[in-house]
């Protein structure tokens, strides 16, 4: 239990209570009295049955599908908690969406993940923790405080853990080249070489293997990415180095976003497991054997604390 000049108060919205619960109970702590439904027309509505004045709020929700539902609960709860006298308010979002909109790619594009951060400030939000941001810069669209913490320490050590570390045979694949650095991160944990896949994007949501940079023939590949949406590349590049000769391909991701026929493509794909962390609720189906989801609420919990206590955050990042 923490101990504190103020009240910590952990509530949730709708895309993952079961998240909350968990980080509320390593912490010791219930989960705030709220409810957030809608009226007939579909309009949010959000009742916060506690007092929170002076308070430390800390709101967990992620902003995956139905995503606009979801962004509109964390804002509109933040909007509740300011009215209400809290005393400061972190929006807890493990799973940041809009965040593939970072830049203006070409004429008249919109940046979504810089709109959606002045949302967030706007409605009332003192600080933001996350997870591995699609993009690095959006930290920087925050004037406010944001600690940013990684998926891939849980994703190395649940790897390391099956022996993947003393096996010579490892090669750690970055499905592109935007994901080289976490890649690396993540080989160097496990004392791995490194292989690339060149990927050609023509439009959105699709992808098209070009080349792969590297020695993949008899090894055990693992692909390494941020998040994972229709699956189209994770099953294209997972495919393409079975055909190149991998003995075993497995693929590991912060994000689960699973949309359209991402189930259909990874179960029909060459991947042996995919590893996931529940950022994102797995939703309850029975074509999941090839699915692992490891829990984010400790490294949560451990931050929270920590943003509580006012004690630095800068180990977690190193872990």
């Amino acid at each position: 239990m923490i101990t504190h000049g103020k009240n910590i108060k952990i509530f949730t919205g709708n895309s993952h209570p079961k998240l909350a619960k968990d980080i509320a109970d390593i912490l010791g702590l219930p989960v705030g009295n709220s409810k957030v439904g809608t009226f007939s027309d579909g309009e949010i509505s959000v009742d916060i049955n506690e007092t929170v004045r002076g308070a430390d709020v800390f709101v967990i929700q992620s902003t995956n599908s139905p995503v606009n539902d979801n962004l509109m609960e964390l804002l509109i709860m933040m909007d509740a908690f300011k009215r209400a006298s809290a005393g400061r308010i972190t929006a807890v979002i493990p799973y940041y969406g809009y965040a593939r909109q970072d830049r203006k790619a070409k004429s008249r594009d919109p940046i979504t993940a810089k709109l959606v951060a002045d949302l967030i400030t706007t409605a009332g939000a003192d600080r933001v923790l996350t997870m591995d941001l699609h993009a690095s810069q959006i930290q920087g669209y925050f004037n406010i405080p944001l600690d940013h913490l990684m998926g891939v320490p849980i994703l190395a050590k649940y790897y390391l853990e099956k022996g993947f570390r003393e096996d010579d045979d490892v090669v750690i694949v970055s499905p592109d080249l935007g994901s080289v650095t976490r890649a690396r991160m993540f080989a160097d944990r496990l004392h791995a070489p490194m292989a690339i896949i060149d990927k050609r994007r023509p439009k959105a949501n699709v992808s098209e293997i070009m080349n792969i940079i590297g020695d993949v023939r008899g090894k055990k590949a693992i692909l390494v990415d941020d998040m994972i949406d229709t699956a189209g590349t994770i099953a294209n590049a997972a495919n393409a180095l079975k055909d190149l000769g991998a003995k075993e391909v497995h693929a590991c991701c912060t994000h689960g976003v699973l949309s359209g026929p991402a189930f259909e493509r990874i179960n029909n794909s060459a991947i042996k497991e995919l590893v996931m962390l529940n950022t994102i609720d797995l939703p309850e189906r029975d074509d999941l054997n090839k699915f692992t989801s490891l829990s984010v609420a400790p490294i949560f919990a451990e931050a929270i604390k920590r943003i509580y206590d006012d004690v630095p955050l800068s180990k977690l990042f190193e872990e």
